[in-house]
C-alpha cells in the first residue's frame, strides 16, 4: 500500500497551529505525531519546512454545468481547477439541463461524476412546486442536501407556492438549502430600469435591482418558516449586512438549526467595482455596498456566518461580453478561493485557524461529512499544502476553467498550493493537475 509522509509541516486544525509530521497510508491518515521515521523504504517523503498543511476545503456551493450546460464546464474541468485551488470536496447544484429534480436524474448525475471527478463529490436534489413526493425520497446518509430556489432560478425551479414551501419544510429532516431573493421585488425594479434605460442597463443598477430589501424580505421569510415547522434551513450567499442580523452566535454550530454561508465574491468586491469589472462581477444575489461587504466580513469572524463558499458558476466569455439584461449572472472561482482568503490572512483580516474552521471544519459539520474536512487519524487524506512566502499572479494561460476567464485575471496572490491530496492520492503537485481522477462520492453521517 503506498505511503507517503509529509514533515515538518505547520498543520492548520481544529484551531491551533503545531509543527507535526502526517503519514499517509493508502487513502487515510495514519498517523500525526511530532517526528515520523519508522516509515517503509518506498515511502514518497515530501519535506513541508515552512510550509502551511490545511485540511482539504469543501465547497459547499457549485454550478459544475453537467448535464446539459457544459459548454461552459463540466465535472471534469471545473474539479480540475478546484483541486489545483485546494478544494478537495464539492456540492454540486441541481439547477442543470435537465433539472436535478426526480430520484432517476439524481442518479445519472452521480453516475455522470463517478470516475471523472478530480476532487470528491455529492449533489443537492431541487425542489420545485410539484416534485414533493420525489423530494422525499431522497436518502440522507448519500445526499447533501435539498436545495430551494426562493427567487432567481432558472426553467422551473422557482418555488413560489408558499403551500408547497410549507410542506417541504415540514417533511425533510435533511438540509434545506435556499437561494433567497424576493423576485416580486426584484421584477419590480426591473421594469422600472428597463423602461428608463431599455436594454442596456447600466450594471452598476445591479444591486439596486437585486436589492436589500429583495433579500431580506426573502431570507427573514424562510427563516421564519424554518423556526415554524423545525427545518434545518442554510441559506447561501448573504450579500447584505442587514441580513446578517437574522443569524445568532450564542450556541455551537452542532446546535444551529438555521445556518448561514457567504461566498468569495461577496468577501472581495463592492458596488464600486462594478465601473472597472462590469458584468464579470455580476452574480445573484448581487455584489453590492462597501457597508454590505464590511457587514459580512463582521459576521463572519463572530460567527453569525459558518461557510465560505464560491458559488462556482461559469459562463462563456460571449455570454458574459453582453448588455447587462442578457449577460448571464455568475463566474468561475474555485481555483483561486482559498489564495484569496490566503491573501486575506496575509492582510490580516482573518486567521489561519479560522479560514480553516469556515472552509473545512464547518461545511463538514453542518452537512455531517462522514470523516474529512478535518486533519485526524483515521480520516480520508485530502490535504493542502500552501506557502504563504511567494508570489503568483492570475494569468489567462493559469486558468483551468474550460470558460477561460476569471474575475482575478492581474491579481498577485502572495501565497502558492504546492500539493493537493484528495482520498491519500497527490492531484496537484504546484504546476499540473495529475491525469487520473480520485475523486470520491462523499457520504454523510446522519
Amino acid at each position: 500500500m503506498k505511503t507517503v509522509l509529509i514533515k515538518n509541516a505547520q498543520i492548520v486544525n481544529e484551531g491551533m497551529i503545531q509543527q507535526k509530521d502526517v503519514l499517509i497510508v493508502g487513502e487515510y491518515i495514519d498517523r500525526i505525531a511530532d517526528h515520523i521515521d519508522d516509515v517503509p523504504e518506498s515511502t514518497s517523503i515530501i519535506d513541508a519546512k515552512g510550509k502551511y498543511l490545511l485540511p482539504g476545503v469543501i465547497d459547499d456551493q457549485v454550478h459544475f454545468r453537467e448535464p446539459g450546460l457544459t459548454h461552459k464546464g463540466d465535472i471534469s474541468s471545473e474539479s480540475r481547477a478546484a483541486v489545483a485551488g485546494g478544494i478537495t470536496s464539492f456540492i454540486e447544484m441541481p439547477n442543470t439541463n435537465p433539472q436535478t429534480v426526480t430520484q432517476k436524474l439524481l442518479k445519472e448525475k452521480f453516475e455522470m461524476a463517478d470516475g471523472r471527478a478530480f476532487a470528491n463529490f455529492s449533489f443537492m436534489f431541487g425542489g420545485t412546486n410539484d416534485n414533493l413526493e420525489e423530494l422525499i425520497q431522497t436518502d440522507p446518509k448519500n445526499v447533501a442536501a435539498i436545495k430551494l430556489f426562493l427567487g432567481s432560478s432558472t426553467g422551473n425551479m422557482l418555488v413560489d407556492d408558499e403551500e408547497v414551501l410549507e410542506k417541504i419544510f415540514s417533511s425533510t429532516n435533511m438540509v434545506i438549502a435556499v437561494h433567497c431573493e424576493d423576485e416580486n421585488t426584484i421584477k419590480k425594479n426591473f421594469e422600472a430600469d428597463l423602461e428608463t434605460y431599455g436594454e442596456d442597463i447600466p450594471i452598476a443598477r445591479h444591486p439596486i435591482i437585486r436589492s436589500e430589501e429583495a433579500c431580506y424580505l426573502s431570507s427573514s421569510k424562510a427563516i421564519a418558516l424554518a423556526r415554524r415547522t423545525g427545518a434545518r434551513l442554510h441559506v447561501f450567499h448573504l450579500s447584505t449586512a442587514k441580513e446578517t442580523n437574522l443569524f445568532r452566535n450564542d450556541i455551537p454550530l452542532e446546535e444551529k438549526m438555521i445556518t448561514a454561508e457567504v461566498c468569495i465574491h461577496h468577501l472581495t468586491f463592492d458596488d464600486k467595482d462594478y465601473a472597472s469589472k462590469g458584468t464579470f462581477i455580476k452574480w445573484n444575489p448581487a455584489v453590492k455596498t462597501e457597508k454590505d461587504r464590511e457587514g459580512l466580513w463582521k459576521a463572519l469572524l463572530d460567527d453569525r456566518i459558518d461557510v465560505i463558499a464560491t458559488d462556482h458558476a461559469p459562463h462563456t466569455l460571449k455570454e458574459k461580453n453582453q448588455v447587462y439584461t442578457k449577460a448571464p449572472s455568475g463566474g468561475p472561482l474555485v481555483q483561486h478561493a482559498l489564495p484569496a482568503m490566503l491573501e486575506f490572512y496575509k492582510e490580516g483580516r482573518i486567521s489561519l485557524e479560522k479560514i480553516v474552521e469556515k472552509m473545512c471544519h464547518n461545511p463538514a459539520i453542518l452537512f455531517k461529512v462522514y470523516n474529512r474536512g478535518y486533519i485526524r487519524e483515521g480520516y480520508f487524506a485530502d490535504l493542502v499544502l500552501v506557502d504563504l512566502a511567494c508570489e503568483q499572479e492570475v494569468t489567462k494561460e493559469s486558468l483551468l476553467y474550460k470558460c477561460g476567464w476569471s474575475p482575478f485575471e492581474g491579481k498577485f496572490f502572495h501565497n502558492k498550493i504546492t500539493h493537493t491530496f484528495v482520498n491519500g492520492h497527490l492531484v496537484f503537485d504546484g504546476k499540473n493537475v495529475l491525469p487520473e481522477p480520485k475523486g470520491k462520492r462523499l457520504k454523510f453521517d446522519r
